[in-house]
């Protein structure tokens, strides 16, 4: 068991990190209905902004982790607009456009920051260790798994404790209610995708101390975060924090256990949680 302590201490800090990231597409898909296949351009985003601006102090990384909000929300608002006109001609529709998106931005991220994995810059106190369980265990991964924590109990508490929550909730039930309140859903609806953006570029700056940032960043947090969407349920942001967790506790579990299977590991566990689902796929963001 003291094996497998800081693996699965460093799965649930990833599948947290996982969880925000996923959040961003299932809402974006259940609340703002578009199929958003450029969400992991959106988290390279992020990344690239949060290594190239921190600079190894406390005030430079506070401002890394907003620019890299900032270009997320940025980069959602550009996608909002440019679906706005797709909303009935089907999800296909909407695939195609923002597949297109993550070719052209991860192709114009890599020329402009090179084909090299990016780290940031970190204070000295979050490059220290601390003993955990006996074992020295990094400050940042820490920083990190509380981080999550708190944008995961923020984000729950929004969208189920607020106003704006309930206007989102109450689009995905019944949009003529809501434009009938005097609320045009369409902006709900694109509120809701720069929202998205913004989780996922909060969610490339966190995710780079763990894993840093590179050509490979886009595909590997889409295929993921569609992964952990599935296994949840389109919409739910519950069930997406809970493949989340999962996900990140088999991969690096996995590697540990069963290194020549661990590549199916996920796989496998995918199909598990498929079969144990009691929900329909097509669950939506409700109370």
């Amino acid at each position: 068991m003291d094996t497998y302590l800081m693996p699965t201490i460093d799965g649930i800090a990833y599948g947290l990190l996982l969880a925000i990231a996923a959040a961003g597409l299932t809402v974006a898909f259940g609340a703002g209905g578009v199929l958003n296949l450029a969400h992991g351009t959106l988290i390279s985003l992020g990344g690239y902004v949060a290594a190239t601006t921190s600079a190894g102090t406390w005030p430079s990384l506070v401002v890394a982790v907003a620019l890299a909000t900032v270009a997320g929300a940025a980069g959602g608002g550009l996608l909002a607009a440019a679906t706005a006109g797709l909303r009935g001609r089907g999800h296909l529709d909407q695939a195609l456009l923002t597949f297109g998106v993550a070719l052209i931005g991860a192709d114009l991220l890599t020329t402009a920051y090179g084909p090299d994995t990016l780290r940031p810059h970190l204070p000295p106190a979050l490059e220290a260790t601390v003993l955990v369980a006996g074992h020295r265990y990094p400050v940042d991964r820490i920083a990190v798994l509380a981080a999550a924590m708190l944008i995961a109990a923020a984000g729950y508490v929004v969208l189920h404790r607020t106003r704006a929550g309930r206007l989102v909730r109450a689009t995905v039930d019944d949009r003529a209610m809501v434009a009938g309140i005097g609320v045009d859903p369409r902006l709900v609806d694109a509120t809701v995708l720069v929202a998205a953006g913004a989780l996922a570029g909060m969610a490339g700056a966190l995710t780079l101390p763990i894993l840093g940032v590179g050509p490979a960043t886009a595909d590997t947090t889409l295929l993921l975060s569609l992964i952990i969407v599935v296994c949840g349920g389109l919409g739910s942001v519950p069930g997406a924090l809970v493949a989340a967790l999962a996900v990140g506790v088999v991969q690096t579990v996995g590697v540990i256990t069963l290194p020549g299977a661990a590549p199916y590991l996920l796989v496998a566990a995918m199909a598990v949680m498929l079969l144990a689902r009691r929900t329909p796929m097509t669950a939506m963001v409700r109370g």
